[in-house]
């Protein structure tokens, strides 16, 4: 199978390694924005073919992944599916409930392989627990999560400077709300949200807090921050009937902090990995992916209502 990969930074790399990692697949162009950055990647990588003009990448692969900025996902994603091509749009798929609705509807149109880049539905340890769910062995009470990173500037994972601003509750609220949802098996019924004060320079909120409730009970905290100058990423705790789990990554240990071996839940530790593979397993097998846009959606909805709680000026298109 024939991949083009749009986005040359931190997060089109990570796919790149993933890729390589998996038999029958072949890169066969990278896209990129900076074209010196892009050159340098593609020698890195030993991809033949790289340029500035998705169009171009379109034509020589069956399928794309983008990892460009969130503001090129509609546009960008619309074009691929259009010319015929499979797609999976990384996270956040869009920044509004309009356009996420509008690529569902595309992707439906055109009978393309469409998926969002949820990985969290893949992470080894997040698998470990759904897995415990469907067997009617776990509940959730409550699931209590805490996102922290430090970004004062725009940064990426690789800390190079980015073109985009990262967003707490299109991005990374986005991880927890959809994976709240897949793991309960319901959609969220009740929410509300409250933020911080606006970045000067940033123009977003640095902090923002989030509860919600599902019609089962089983509620969702979720604290968020760009504040933290400590350990970073997403620190997961599941309180349940029977059990605690704490996750972060692919990483997971009960309540007690005894390590929970995940490493034979799947074919790999590497969420990303994990979540290509079921990608280009849907493209084979003609099916829809576990984490198609459709199926996201009643994330996005509900990512739409809290921005409408905690930022009732800006609108939903906007």
């Amino acid at each position: 199978m024939k991949i083009c990969v749009a986005g040359q930074g931190a997060f089109g790399q990570k796919h790149l390694d993933a890729l390589k990692r998996i038999d029958g697949v072949e890169v066969t162009s990278l896209v990129g924005g900076n074209q010196d950055s892009t050159a340098e990647v593609a020698k890195k990588y030993g991809i033949p073919h790289f340029t500035g003009d998705l169009a171009e990448g379109i034509k020589r692969a069956d399928a794309v992944i983008l990892t460009t900025p969130t503001k090129m996902h509609f546009r960008q994603g619309e074009q691929v599916m259009r010319a015929g091509k499979h797609v999976l749009v990384e996270i956040p798929v869009t920044d509004s409930v309009e356009d996420a609705e509008a690529l569902a509807k595309i992707a439906r149109e055109t009978g393309v392989v469409a998926m969002g880049g949820h990985v969290r539905r893949f992470n080894p340890s997040h698998q470990y627990v759904h897995k415990k769910i469907k067997a009617g062995e776990f509940n959730i009470q409550q699931m209590d999560v805490q996102t922290y990173f430090f970004r004062r500037k725009n940064m990426n994972a690789a800390g190079n400077p980015r073109s985009w601003t990262d967003h707490l509750l299109w991005h990374h609220a986005a991880h927890t709300i959809d994976l709240f949802q897949y793991q309960t098996g319901q959609s969220i019924s009740e929410c509300s949200a409250v933020q911080g004060p606006i970045h000067p320079q940033l123009g977003i909120a640095m902090d923002m807090g989030i509860v919600a409730k599902v019609p089962s009970g089983a509620i969702l905290t979720l604290s968020l921050s760009f504040n933290n100058d400590a350990p970073q990423g997403s620190f997961f705790r599941y309180m349940g009937d029977t059990a605690t789990y704490k996750a972060y990554y692919d990483d997971l240990s009960d309540g007690k902090d005894n390590k929970i071996d995940v490493s034979k839940v799947d074919v790999s530790m590497d969420g990303i990995e994990l979540e290509d593979r079921e990608f280009i397993k849907a493209i084979q097998e003609k099916r829809k992916p576990n984490g198609s846009l459709e199926e996201l959606l009643p994330c996005m909805h509900v990512l739409g209502r809290l921005e409408q709680i905690i930022d009732p000026q800006r609108k939903a298109h906007a």
